[in-house]
């Protein structure tokens, strides 16, 4: 009695088709655990590779944002003594980038040496403009600074071309309310008030750094013109290029910056602005802190202008990975579809155990992505992955359906379905249009394909057949 019951729960389960479409639900949920689990893998293996990025840069030198020259005459009134900043009238910077690739381990990154040619003017300060006394101020105590900011790019000695007379650098920056880091050189500047004098500057600087290159621009009319072997560059800041060139052989860039485009003025006193360095992955993140430029305080950060270049690696391939992973849930559920719909045209029994293996094939086909692509090129990857597991799912739905047929269409619909997920991963900007367009499509298949199907009496006709 008992094996009798229990035999009819079991011939119950197998052909009732709502609790099978339940089943294969419930066996989705459980195959979202894995499927988080390799996101998370690849999120490791992501934050690895920038581990091993941030070290090598740090042996050679980091990411470089240059700021300068700037004219720094100190004053002294009956309130306070602080230093004036001026900036200079024309500023040009011709520079050449040579970049290289370094390996550790399989991870790279793209360092680069550059030679820059600094030229430009600085006027005699206008110091009405700040509303003190030209007496207040020690000319002969100026300085020149100029902000860099890893020192240790600094690959040659280097100095300053003042008015034809050569001047030495000396690290460090007197006033800490500029930038972080930096060079200075004291200058020889004669307390003119006729305002008419000019004084010419040149500085030839080799640096070395790390993936970007960023300029602040200090000059009234600042013109930066870059020119690289690289073939794949990012030009990110405040201002894009008013001319480029992208080739194979490399590209060219040139940016024409006014003191109009930019959110601070010519001069000010200390504690009133300071160039902020840092940046997050997308560009450049300076803030705003105020600060007073007669009773000091942190000085208001120079906000959104400095621009540059960012030399990427041709393929992201963790970024690839992660946008392939999305897709898991979507793949599982099609591929249960085309099992589904085949048990049910066939009338072939498939048990659930057999949908969960499937499943955590189409779940390791992501892992199996990622380590082949970490090695060979993302498409590549792709591609094995895709032939190793539509070969393994089809081999396996062979002997479950017990027909060639049978699994020769299920292969075909796996091939379409990496097919169709593996554009949509190289169709960034039209991937959500494709996309809508590819479900609607699988939506009125379905939906044509099942128009006949008589669900009511489905599981009675499988019982009465078995």
């Amino acid at each position: 009695m008992e094996s009798s019951f229990f035999s009819r729960l079991n011939s119950w389960m197998s052909n009732s088709i709502g609790l099978k479409i339940f089943a294969i639900g419930f066996l989705m949920l459980i195959l979202m655990i894995p499927s988080s689990i390799i996101d998370g893998v690849i999120r490791e293996r992501e934050m690895r590779s920038s581990n091993v990025k941030i070290e090598v840069a740090s042996k050679w030198a980091n990411s470089q944002v240059l700021t300068g020259p700037i004219l720094n005459v100190p004053y002294a009134t009956e309130y306070k003594n602080g230093t004036a900043h001026f900036l200079p009238e024309t500023l040009q910077i011709d520079g050449v980038v040579e970049p290289e690739i370094r390996s550790r381990s399989i991870y790279e990154l793209v360092l680069y040496t550059t030679d820059l040619n600094i030229s430009g003017s600085f006027l005699f300060p206008d110091v009405s403009v700040l509303k003190l006394n030209s007496n207040y101020f020690l000319w002969e105590k100026a300085y020149v600074s100029m902000g860099i900011t890893d020192m240790k790019g600094i690959s040659e000695n280097f100095g300053l071309d003042w008015n034809g007379e050569k001047l030495s650098f000396e690290p460090g920056i007197p006033d800490v309310d500029l930038f972080d880091s930096g060079v200075n050189a004291p200058i020889k500047i004669a307390n003119n008030n006729s305002g008419n004098d000019k004084y010419d500057f040149k500085i030839n600087l080799r640096l070395n750094g790390s993936e970007w290159l960023a300029f602040n621009p200090v000059g009234k009319t600042t013109v930066t013109n870059l020119n690289s072997s690289w073939a794949n560059p990012s030009f990110d800041g405040a201002f894009l290029p008013t001319t480029r060139d992208i080739s194979k052989e490399g590209f060219t860039a040139s940016w024409n910056v006014l003191h109009f485009n930019r959110s601070f003025p010519q001069e000010w006193l200390d504690a009133t602005y300071g160039f902020s360095s840092t940046r997050d992955g997308k560009g450049f993140d300076e803030t705003f802190v105020y600060g007073n430029e007669f009773t000091g305080g942190q000085p208001q950060l120079i906000a959104g202008s400095a621009f540059g270049v960012n030399l990427l690696l041709p393929v992201d391939t963790y970024q690839k990975n992660t946008r392939a992973v999305k897709y898991a849930l979507m793949m599982i559920f099609l591929t249960f579809l085309s099992f589904f719909f085949i048990e049910i045209f066939q009338r072939k029994r498939v048990h659930p155990l057999q949908y969960l293996l499937v499943g955590f094939a189409i779940c390791l086909f992501y892992l199996l992505l990622l380590s082949l692509s970490e090695y060979i090129a993302f498409a590549l990857a792709y591609l094995v992955a895709t032939i190793a597991t539509v070969v393994l799912v089809a081999a396996y739905s062979r002997a479950v359906f017990r027909s060639l047929r049978s699994s020769g269409l299920v292969a075909l619909i796996l091939v379409a379905l990496y097919g169709f997920f593996y554009s949509l991963l190289q169709l960034q900007d039209y991937a959500l249009l494709v996309g809508s367009v590819g479900l609607f499509v699988i939506l009125a298949l379905v939906m044509f394909l099942s128009r006949s199907i008589d669900w009511y009496n489905l599981g009675q006709n499988r019982s009465e057949k078995n």
